[in-house]
């Protein structure tokens, strides 16, 4: 399945879309995939202030825990609650319900330097 055309996508496998000043990160389906049965999800709580390349949080699995990082600066404004509650979203739906946090975003220009779609799967094929 191919990603996305709307998102950006980092070399640590965190997708990123933007709407208006928010942007919405998740996990690439390659990173579900590499992960298998995401068993746990933990981001920071609302209000929590990011600089790009900060932490938004942690994804387990019975593989490993891996980091989510933000490529840009701002705020965390939400939570997906429903993939906290129901960790397997992000193997099932991670570009649709298994989405992770939205961040108002302080500037958006970092996402330029990011990977669109075709270059990301190019690299990227499971």
């Amino acid at each position: 399945m191919p990603s996305p055309k709307t998102c950006r996508f980092s070399e640590s496998h965190e997708w990123f879309l933007p709407a208006g000043t928010d942007v919405t990160i998740g996990i690439t389906q390659f990173a579900a995939d590499a992960l298998t049965d995401v068993t746990y999800v933990q981001m920071k709580p609302v209000g929590t202030v990011l600089k790009a390349g900060d932490s938004v949080g942690e994804v387990e699995s019975v593989k490993t825990t891996s980091e989510i990082y933000s490529a840009v600066a701002g705020t965390i404004t939400a939570i997906n609650d429903e993939a906290v509650r129901d960790p397997s979203l992000l193997n099932s739906d991670p570009f649709g319900r298994g989405w992770l946090v939205k961040i108002h975003a302080v500037d958006q220009s970092p996402l330029s330097t990011l990977m669109d779609a075709a270059t990301y799967d190019k690299n990227h094929t499971a």
